[in-house]
């Protein structure tokens, strides 16, 4: 329900009028994310374009970038913290866990989304080629 106020709702109505979105989401971040295309069709935004531009990089690689380009990031991510959410669903996480281990701890790996992707993999969506 917070994330519903907080995030769903607003970004609805940020891309009500708009033709496509981009994201960051990436492959290999959670088992929920396994299936990003770095183009989909948004089913939950009005069947706009969903463009995951960072899908098959790896966490290596977005960082080299950030550095090799000097782009800002949020410091919390110098004190373990490499998924960042609000305050009260996001903890630094310790040596060995999961990059987002941090993110909704009590919940399992399977339900760790905010509401913002759930349902926008939709396999037939993008054609292959784009994957």
């Amino acid at each position: 329900m917070c994330c519903g106020i907080r995030k769903v709702e607003p970004l609805k109505k940020a891309l009500r009028d708009l033709d496509a979105w981009m994201t960051g989401l990436r492959r290999e971040q959670a088992v929920t994310r396994g299936g990003v295309k770095k183009v989909e069709i948004d089913r939950d935004h009005e069947g706009i374009a969903k463009i995951n531009p960072l899908a098959d990089w790896n966490e290596k690689q977005v960082w080299d970038y950030i550095r090799k380009n000097k782009v800002p990031y949020n410091k919390l991510h110098d004190l373990g913290y490499p998924s960042i959410g609000c305050a009260p669903c996001t903890r630094a996480i310790k040596a060995g866990e999961d990059l987002r281990a941090g993110r909704w701890w009590w919940e399992s790996p399977e339900s760790k989304e905010c509401g913002l992707h759930i349902k926008s993999v939709d396999a037939g969506a993008a054609s292959n080629s784009e994957r």
